[in-house]
């Protein structure tokens, strides 16, 4: 391989479970959950003996270098770049033409501390709400009248690895026209957005908190909520009510930033956010005497780039509450973009939008917009491309003791 696809970060989240994740593990084992604890040790033997690779041979200098395989787990800062290549090159296939709108939806604190102990329950929610939301607004026609194409991504982390739960929507600059409920025409029109405005914040806000507090109280009646020791106090009606009401109170964070201005930026947010992890590797800058130094940006404070130290412990405790349940699928689509109609809704906007050809778009885009693809593997030595590669058995396994008799 090149130099510079050798190249690792001098400090990894793995280097810090490989010392300290058994004692976290056994500490902690009544709280975590099975797919934490899958997680912490996919990552301390990702790319290591212990999951196999392979040697690969220059054929023409001789040079030998060993490659260890990836634990691929979602949540590793080191497995996202063959995903994410892969997903973005379907994605590109459902762009338009057109500006493209980012809003974050948000959960309350309190709500978050409830989303802890009731993952699957609450992310789902989210999900829905925040699509329904949009749906709802855009649909109605003193704000657009159409039915918009949607990407949700969650994201459950601050820049300090606190939990703060929230979902990034990516959402095209106007839609099909349709009735009030969100039901595309029969004869549609595309309809767009005002320049530069995509849908009122305050009416997404209050529609969202309405939209999420209903679902709320749906889990709570089916209870199917599961509440801590900190909330116990919530099974009980009158408590409940009154903590409802709290949060109906509140105004809930909706923010939508300015449009991206076309396809080419929509890729590069995309490349950026979609399989993001809570702590990318980049970020460490020391590990020693029991504590984990990394940087975060401070955005109450104008975005100020500060660093935080935490002891192992606690660093890891906010590392696995970024674990997303077994199965819980994070990007989601709606509206235009759903599974079951997006084919047929995507020709009806190329054909009213005058585009005779997705393809067309795409290759007017810069080479720089799309992810890049991998360079063919060469010698670091000679840069020969004849490189042989034969495989290693995982540490362990009968095959590698029979390797070592």
């Amino acid at each position: 391989m090149s130099a510079a696809l050798a190249a690792r970060p001098a400090l990894e989240v793995a280097d810090v479970l490989r010392v300290h994740g058994a004692d976290f593990l056994a500490r902690h084992a009544a709280w975590l959950n099975a797919e934490q604890r899958r997680t912490l040790r996919d990552l301390a033997a990702c790319r290591t003996a212990a999951l196999g690779g392979h040697v690969e041979q220059c054929l023409d200098c001789g040079h030998e270098r060993i490659a260890y395989n990836s634990c691929r787990n979602r949540h590793c800062p080191k497995c996202q770049a063959l995903s994410r290549a892969r997903w973005l090159d379907q994605e590109t296939k459902s762009l338009l033409p057109v500006d493209y709108y980012h809003v974050v939806f948000t959960l309350p604190r309190e709500v978050a501390q409830l989303a802890l102990a009731n993952a699957r329950v609450l992310y789902h929610a989210l999900f829905q709400a925040a699509a329904a939301t949009l749906r709802d607004v855009a649909a109605n026609p003193r704000h657009l009248g159409a039915s918009v194409g949607v990407l949700l991504v969650l994201h459950t982390w601050g820049q300090n690895l606190s939990h703060h739960p929230h979902v990034h929507g990516v959402v095209t600059g106007g839609g099909l026209s349709c009735d009030a409920q969100g039901v595309v025409e029969a004869s549609p029109r595309w309809l767009s957005c005002r320049p530069g405005f995509f849908l009122p914040v305050r009416i997404l806000s209050r529609v969202f908190r309405g939209k999420y507090l209903e679902l709320l109280q749906q889990a709570w009646v089916e209870k199917g909520l599961v509440f801590p020791a900190a909330l116990a106090a919530l099974q009980e009606t009158n408590a409940w009510t009154l903590w409802l009401q709290g949060l109906r109170a509140k105004e809930w964070v909706v923010y939508a930033k300015p449009p991206f201005g076309g396809p080419e930026q929509v890729l590069k947010y995309l490349a950026r956010y979609t399989h993001r992890v809570a702590l990318s590797n980049a970020r460490l800058q020391h590990f020693e005497d029991g504590q984990v130094t990394f940087r975060y940006k401070d955005y109450a404070d104008e975005h100020q780039c500060k660093t935080l130290t935490l002891t192992v412990d606690e660093f890891l405790r906010r590392y696995v509450q970024h674990v997303l349940p077994r199965g819980f699928v994070k990007m989601r689509h709606y509206g235009l973009l759903a599974n079951r109609c997006r084919e047929e809704r995507l020709m009806q906007c190329r054909s009213l939008l005058l585009v005779a050809s997705l393809r067309a778009l795409l290759q007017s885009l810069s080479a720089a917009a799309a992810v890049q693809p991998a360079r063919a593997p060469t010698c670091p030595q000679c840069e020969s491309c004849r490189i042989a590669v034969r495989e290693l058995p995982r540490e362990g396994s009968v095959a590698a003791r029979s390797n070592t008799s």
